[in-house]
């Protein structure tokens, strides 16, 4: 009689439990969590193409760009600095995307496999936050992008009421409201936010495109924008700035990097999903780029100042109509941005810590209330503090749990996983020591220390001492991404390779015949 917690593998690789109700009494199981039976494994390329259309084009994406035109990059340095991130990027975001279309498993799940079942809550989690500090930095922008739009429609008593809190009372009204209709979207489940991503993607690009067209009538074309100088030259200055700029661009993804296999659980095959985000990705972020590039650089000839926020660009231009227009298309941005990025993730992080308390919708909830908690409004005051601060110092942290998972799963476990045991209660080969796996552990520590250990700010534009937190390791910080996820790959592959026990063990799996409609017994191999 065939075991109820075998594997099947089908001929294009994907696996999956014959029988997966054995899962349902573990306390590590929920419905969200469970692995996806492969008949609901439906998301095609165009899925994964729409799914980075819709994360892409968004307000902090161009903050990136305008950001970095604010600090003296010409549009050549600019773009070439973030085209090449995206690049980089991609690498640690398809090795990680594997599991979950193999598998049908979320992030937090996949994290058990080197984390252990109880420490795979605490990387989770930490992923989460993060997630939830960009679920508020999205919310804010896009509330104020409500706010100059009913600005624009009712007049100036809206946009100079009282203050309160530093800011407008109607402003917080508006990013209350935005923050109400996200949750709402949410509350409706994973497939709302998949017909919202497929159907918004084209749209999404229409507010930045008119807000470009506007500022090139303004600026008298291409020429002025595209002939000006480089504040920082191409010597030292340019070059200082530089890495870490670089590290900062890496970063504005490094949560998907770790998460995508929230999204790839669902594919229909690793071909569909690889092209779909090799498509989607540099792509978008390559336009989204040079189209903020222009905006800014434009904004500098027509205003004679850099103003980096595209809100309060478009709060200049002459028509209500030309505004309203741009900043709609800037709000459905944000919105499927926000949806798949920062809310669909950090759910499933709250719900693996708790799975018997915490739905997918009772994350969500609490996503959205520690973004308003994080005061998004303070990260995106200024572009040193969204760069070098906000975007250089988790990306550091979070490259750590991105390379403890690529060396766990490429290397220590060959792409072979217990679905089984990845839910169990206790014991199994992914309970490690008390549910923890300090090999993991320590990889994280020592590659975040590595990483961001020497935090530093310039005077007066950061919070971090001038000389760094630990003096000795600040010229590591301008290489924060890169240092984290090599140094963690390399301790836990080192830590690991010795290791033997229940993580090794073979596992029972079956060939499953399409053809046939039945499993065939062997040895588990090493494919798909």
């Amino acid at each position: 009689m065939a075991s109820t917690t075998a594997q099947l593998r089908h001929p294009d690789g994907r696996v999956e439990l014959r029988d997966p109700s054995s899962l349902a009494g573990s306390r590590n199981f929920n419905d969200e969590l469970a692995p996806v039976p492969l008949e609901r494994r439906t998301w095609t390329t165009y899925n994964y193409f729409a799914l980075w259309n819709g994360m892409a084009f968004n307000l902090p994406s161009y903050l990136l760009a305008s950001g970095l035109i604010a600090i003296g990059m010409n549009w050549v340095q600019a773009f070439m600095t973030i085209a090449l991130a995206n690049i980089i990027v991609l690498l640690p975001m398809l090795l990680n995307s594997h599991a979950g279309t193999k598998y049908g498993i979320p992030f937090p799940v996949f994290t058990r496999a080197f984390f252990g079942l109880r420490g795979a809550n605490l990387a989770a989690l930490m992923r989460g936050l993060v997630a939830c500090g960009w679920f508020g930095i999205q919310t804010w922008v896009g509330g104020q992008a409500i706010f100059v739009i009913v600005g624009q429609l009712v007049g100036e008593g809206w946009t100079n009421a009282a203050i309160v809190y530093d800011q407008p009372w109607t402003l917080w009204l508006c990013f209350a409201l935005f923050w109400a209709l996200q949750m709402a979207i949410i509350w409706n489940g994973m497939e709302a936010v998949k017909k919202l991503e497929s159907w918004g993607a084209p749209l999404v690009s229409i507010g930045f495109i008119i807000l470009l067209v506007w500022i090139l009538i303004q600026a008298g074309g291409f020429g002025p924008i595209f002939s000006q100088e480089s504040q920082l030259g191409w010597g030292p200055g340019f070059w200082a700035v530089f890495a870490p700029s670089l590290m900062g661009m890496i970063a504005f993804w490094a949560t998907l990097s770790l998460n995508m296999s929230d999204f790839t659980r669902f594919g229909q095959g690793q071909r569909k999903q690889v092209w779909g985000q090799i498509l989607g990705l540099p792509t978008t972020m390559s336009f989204i780029a040079i189209m903020s590039i222009m905006i800014t650089s434009g904004g500098i000839v027509v205003y004679g100042e850099t103003i980096w926020d595209p809100v309060q660009l478009a709060a200049r231009f002459d028509s209500p109509i030309v505004v309203v227009a741009a900043l709609l298309g800037i709000v459905m941005a944000t919105v499927t941005t926000n949806l798949a990025a920062n809310v669909v993730s950090p759910s499933y992080d709250f719900s693996n810590a708790f799975p018997r308390r915490i739905s997918f919708r009772v994350g969500g909830l609490i996503t959205g209330v520690v973004g308003v908690v994080i005061q998004p409004w303070r990260l995106i005051s200024d572009p040193n503090i969204y760069i070098y601060v906000w975007l250089n110092f988790y990306g550091g942290v979070l490259a750590t749990i991105a390379g403890v998972l690529a060396a766990g799963y490429w290397f220590k476990a060959r792409r072979m996983l217990s679905l089984a045991d990845l839910f169990a209660e206790r014991g199994g080969r992914y309970w490690y020591t008390a549910g923890w796996n300090w090999r993991a552990f320590v990889a994280v520590a020592v590659g975040g220390v590595l990483a961001v250990g020497g935090a530093y700010s310039a005077p007066g534009e950061g919070p971090f001492p001038e000389n760094g937190l630990i003096p000795l390791l600040q010229p590591l910080y301008d290489y924060s991404w890169v240092v984290g996820l090599v140094s963690a790959f390399l301790i836990f592959l080192a830590l690991s390779l010795p290791a033997n026990g229940a993580a090794d063990t073979p596992i029972d799996e079956e060939e499953f015949d399409d053809r046939r409609g039945k499993g065939r017994s062997g040895a588990a191999a090493l494919d798909g």
